[in-house]
């Protein structure tokens, strides 16, 4: 009897443990799939959103400084031009227009903004060409910084928590509007998110090529934008914390000196503080050395003459510029960056024009212009980041960097555009990831839910990204009452102006007040500036940009208080009929 009960239950063997093993590999192989499609469909989504932005916006303000300098850069290596910002980005947005093989008559004479025009309009190339290729290498970047939030966020909290952090990202109108731009933005926010990746990557396993790898990173982000510059205290800080954890547990740090005393103590703490400099040290040089590898790319020779024009630093600051190990032009660049916070710039918030900065400008921007279901998660993800204890140790690497680089950024004076914390999305997107690792199912469905709110808005402000404000404030369209500049109105719809002018109001007289660097006339727009005519003689159509609308003043305010709006062009620049 109890042989053939043995038996039996071997015989029944392979089914208990062979079947639910295959059925759940095949369950995994099913979700990887699903995964990976998911993946594939949020960024083909905002690969169709970037490129339409791509072919169909004019020059925005910026972007014809970098597009001239880029090709000076590739083509007579010299650095010359936009000293202000240092040479990567440039050296990736010239990646493209090696496809584009502009023409270039530059002059001698030419500051950087008469370069970008006299590429783009006086030199016989086609803009909307040279403008495609030009911000085509920027979109690929935003793309694949889309993957190292999946990565983070799918590391912290899994797949589920990867997807949700892809979604945010792929979806916010910011990056989607300035990934879009040949412009710096969104690769210096990107290469500061890759190097907290690694720096999080380092805490397990072998810390230091992943340290090696952000200290890269970090250097790309110095080589891009100097704003980022505050970031390097808290990266070197974070990649201490990482290097000091992954000792602990691999068990290196245990063993020796473990003996009573304080000698032993004493050597052991004395070893810490050895590596815990040699691993900030380290990586600052590393992150140096691709500074100036940028640099030396450019020009191998590095022939820099200081120009006249850069304002002289003193104080703390002159001194620390002073014995910085970076290139000259870099310091140089700082310079300038130096003298425009030290002037006087106009701003717009809420309907309120002022003169000097505002130090929640940046928060109340951030506040409209993103969507409401991501403004839910950033928060919700931030506090169970916090909260949750198996998520605490991750949240520096994703909390402090944005934190530290947005406190910096509200102190400045130029109340622009929230492009100047774009680097908020970008971390916050991981951050929302920690709502998955809340358990009850309520919770997941809500989060769920929030998603899909933000899919809706986005998808319903396409392709007018860059003026986008979330329904709370009105949307698209009332973004103008708000805010202005970058965040509204960047030059960027001269192209729909001409469009809209000659299947609408062909004929007409047209009066233009336009706030951008393209050339009306090279988008066939023939038009004159009513505020150098007789008041008496402004009749006709008058197209404004939304930003000179908000700060109109003297001249511009008479002529509109006169005239009716008929017409909007892109939610950034209004037409108004004056009889």
């Amino acid at each position: 009897m109890s042989t053939s009960m043995a038996d039996r239950r071997e015989s029944r063997l392979p089914t208990s443990t062979t079947e639910p093993p295959r059925r759940f590999a095949r369950l995994r192989r099913h979700r990887r799939w699903l995964l990976a499609l998911a993946v594939a469909a949020l960024l083909a989504q905002m690969a169709v959103a970037m490129v339409t932005a791509a072919v169909r916006q004019t020059p925005t303000i910026d972007e014809p400084v970098y597009v001239g300098t880029a090709v000076v850069y590739t083509r007579e290596h010299s650095l010359r031009y936009n000293p202000e910002h240092p040479p990567l980005g440039k050296l990736i947005i010239g990646a493209g227009l090696v496809f584009a093989r502009p023409h270039l008559d530059a002059h001698a004479t030419d500051d950087q903004t008469a370069l970008g025009r006299r590429l783009l309009y006086e030199s016989g190339n086609d803009p909307w060409r040279v403008m495609f290729w030009a911000r085509l290498p920027v979109i690929v970047l935003t793309l694949l910084f889309g993957l190292v939030v999946l990565a983070f966020a799918r590391e912290l909290v899994g797949p589920v928590g990867g997807l949700v952090a892809l979604a945010l990202y792929t979806l916010s109108p910011d990056v989607i509007a300035n990934g879009s731009l040949a412009t710096l933005d969104v690769p210096a926010a990107g290469f500061v998110l890759t190097s907290a990746w690694l720096v999080w990557r380092a805490r397990h396993g072998r810390p230091s090529p992943h340290l090696a790898l952000a200290a890269v990173a970090l250097g790309a982000a110095l080589a891009t934008k100097m704003s980022t510059l505050p970031a390097v205290p808290a990266l070197l800080l974070l990649a201490v914390l990482s290097r000091s954890h992954a000792r602990r547990a691999s068990g290196s740090g245990s063993g020796s000196g473990s003996g009573s005393g304080s000698g032993p103590i004493a050597r052991r703490r004395l070893v810490a503080v050895g590596v815990a400099a040699g691993v900030a040290v380290g990586m600052a040089l590393l992150a140096l050395t691709v500074v100036w590898a940028t640099y030396l790319v450019v020009d191998p020779r590095l022939r820099w003459a200081t120009p006249a024009d850069v304002p002289a630093v003193h104080g703390l600051r002159g001194l620390a510029l002073h014995w910085l190990p970076l290139p000259r032009p870099y310091r140089d660049g700082m310079r300038v960056q130096f003298g425009f916070e030290n002037a006087t710039w106009s701003g717009f918030l809420f309907g309120r024009v002022y003169r000097g900065s505002l130090w929640y400008y940046l928060p109340a921007a951030l506040l409209v212009k993103t969507p409401l279901g991501a403004l839910a998660l950033w928060l919700s993800g931030a506090a169970t980041m916090l909260g949750v204890p198996r998520l605490r140790a991750a949240a520096p690497y994703v909390l402090l960097p944005p934190a530290v680089l947005l406190a910096v950024a509200m102190t400045g004076s130029r109340d622009l555009g929230v492009r100047y914390a774009l680097f908020v999305p970008v971390f916050l997107a991981v951050a929302a990831a920690g709502v998955v690792a809340l358990r009850p199912r309520p919770a997941r469905l809500a989060a769920a839910a929030a998603v899909l709110f933000v899919a809706v808005s986005s998808l319903r402000a396409f392709p007018y990204y860059l003026p986008y404000s979330n329904e709370a404030f009105g949307g698209p369209s009332m973004t103008r009452l708000r805010l202005h500049d970058s965040n509204v109105d960047w030059g960027q719809d001269l192209g729909r102006l001409a469009d809209r002018l000659s299947e609408r109001y062909p004929g007409e007289r047209v009066w233009l007040v336009y706030k951008g660097s393209g050339v009306p006339s090279a988008y066939g727009i023939e038009a004159a500036d009513p505020r150098k005519a007789p008041p008496g003689e402004v009749h006709g159509l008058l197209a404004v940009s939304d930003s000179s609308v908000a700060k109109a003043d003297g001249r511009l305010a008479a002529l509109l208080d006169g005239s009716t709006p008929v017409d909007d062009v892109g939610h950034s620049i209004t037409v108004f009929r004056r009889p």
